[in-house]
């Protein structure tokens, strides 16, 4: 087919578009700096402030014999008897507070896991699949609880992307998320109604300790 005059002026600036590249008009629009103001605060008491405004449910816990006491304390009270747990380390833990590791998600009470961050801005829990939990154990459960340590804890998400980049640089996981407080959805009426889409609660106990010296415990 010929080409016509008008197209083969339209070829013409495209390809003369690609040999000469046209600098940026507002170059400093692509800067990497900041949006948000940084809260000076410490990290962890911004998260708990902004997980509780989520509808979470935050606990700060002094050690791992903090975290077993008030742990098995919540189990207590809440009558939980089916337990769903995958993570070597949090299964030895319910050892030492006589819980028996139930083992089907779908009929369970509570799911607990760990996490791969937490996100101090957003209040997010941060979960990918490269982890023992995989990617159902905390969404297909009505309660989700998740254990973090004090190395977990970064400020931005971008901190938490720049981590799991580095954590996993030869096999990047094929699927993380932000878990920000339990599911909710205002599609209906436009009236908020919570655990729709995943957890209807969501526990966050913070070990002030950090998760590499706990595994050896």
């Amino acid at each position: 087919m010929a080409t016509t005059p008008a197209k083969e002026k339209i070829l013409k600036r495209i390809r003369e578009a690609l040999t000469n590249a046209v600098p940026l008009p507002f170059p400093e629009s692509e800067g990497s700096g900041n949006i948000y103001i940084t809260n000076n605060e410490d990290p962890i008491i911004v998260f708990a402030e902004e997980f509780t405004k989520l509808q979470g449910k935050f606990a700060f816990c002094t050690s791992e014999e903090d975290l077993k006491i008030q742990l098995s304390s919540l189990i207590a009270e809440r009558q939980w008897s089916k337990l769903y747990c995958r993570e070597n380390q949090i299964v030895n833990l319910f050892n030492h507070i006589s819980v028996q590791p139930y083992n089907d998600l779908a009929s369970c009470d509570v799911s607990i896991t760990g996490c791969e961050f937490l996100v101090a801005r957003t209040g997010s829990i941060v979960l990918s699949a490269a982890q023992q939990s995989g990617r159902t154990t905390s969404v297909y459960a009505p309660i989700h609880v998740c254990i973090a340590y004090a190395d977990e804890i970064v400020y931005d998400i971008k901190d938490a992307i720049l981590g799991l980049k580095e954590k996993y640089a030869d096999n990047f996981p094929s699927f993380v998320t932000f878990a920000s407080g339990p599911s909710r959805t205002a599609d209906i009426e436009k009236t908020l109604v919570t655990g729709v889409h995943g957890p209807k609660e969501v526990y966050c106990f913070f070990v002030e300790k950090n998760k590499h010296t706990a595994d050896k415990h």
